[in-house]
């Protein structure tokens, strides 16, 4: 089953202050570089990342993934809408949705979500709580492009089954969005 990765990296880091979280340094890199390297080693053939910011993209196609560049000022459903659209001319049957800010994931919790998944929804949990990264299947492609606003993939995350949810240590289901989230122990 081919699987696309599909990293949203376009937000605007406004609680995180005046610069970029994505390219705020973290162990020897950047939180973008964190938040790809578990997808660079995991099972997907296709890579896709969403961004609005130039410095990210450069990252982003450096390490291979394919880049679509939205505007900055669009709504949180427009970068998903923008991906999937992207992704729908691909050949894929299912897509891995991570998001550009969470750094703490590692290739092994992919690779478990993915197989968790096979050829339905699966998602991360924390305190019985879904949360992304998550797998949906092209037949849910269309709701996830019928989302609007500042609604991503995470309001279809509650109708997935538990027994489709993989239970991760929640330091590892962090995101980065203020700069005291880069110093928190991991």
């Amino acid at each position: 089953m081919t699987t696309a990765a599909l990293l949203l990296a376009a937000g605007q880091s406004r609680r995180f202050g005046p610069r970029d979280k994505l390219l705020a340094p973290l162990d020897g890199r950047t939180v973008i570089e964190g938040a790809m390297a578990p997808l660079l080693g995991a099972q997907v053939q296709h890579r896709l990342a969403v961004v609005s910011s130039e410095a990210v993209a450069v990252i982003a196609s450096t390490a291979g993934f394919e880049v679509v560049m939205v505007p900055t000022d669009m709504p949180q459903s427009h970068s998903l809408f923008a991906g999937i659209e992207h992704l729908a001319k691909a050949d894929a049957a299912r897509a891995l949705i991570a998001l550009g800010d969470m750094p703490f994931l590692q290739a092994t919790d992919i690779d478990a979500l993915l197989g968790l998944a096979g050829d339905d929804t699966a998602c991360t949990e924390r305190d019985g709580t879904p949360l992304p990264p998550a797998v949906f299947p092209r037949r849910i492609w269309p709701a996830l492009t019928a989302l609007s606003g500042d609604r991503g993939a995470g309001s279809l995350l509650p109708n997935i089954p538990a027994q489709r949810r993989l239970a991760l240590p929640a330091a590892r289901l962090r995101d980065v969005d203020l700069p005291a989230d880069l110093a928190l122990p991991r």
